[in-house]
């Protein structure tokens, strides 16, 4: 879940927890364990309209990322979509919407 702009990472199906706080992507073993429990989400965009600029400075701005890695993830986001948790997913829809940036989130 999304939380003041923040991503929390729960299970209620498991019998264990543990309380992890963080920004970026849930630990490792977090996101295997929700992606095998709920799969994956795509993330993609909603039209060709957007532009590649507004594309790569809100990837950098949302996620931090450096110029090559904005680039990649770009490519990946107007091709055949990022594919992550759907909390990521979502999250990152967003943050790209209140940039302006229309996206398609699909479980």
């Amino acid at each position: 879940m999304s939380v003041c702009g923040r991503i929390r990472w729960r299970c209620r199906a498991c019998a264990d927890s543990w309380c992890e706080t963080g920004v970026g992507q849930a630990p490792e073993e977090v996101r295997q364990a929700l992606l095998a429990r709920r799969g994956a989400a795509r993330l993609c965009l909603a039209t060709k309209d957007t532009t590649l600029v507004q594309v790569l400075r809100a990837l950098r701005e949302i996620r931090g990322l450096s110029l090559v890695e904005a680039r990649l993830a770009a490519a990946e986001l107007s091709g055949a979509g990022l594919v992550g948790t759907y909390v990521e997913m979502a999250h990152l829809a967003e943050g790209l919407r209140r940039r302006s940036i229309a996206t398609a989130v699909a479980q």
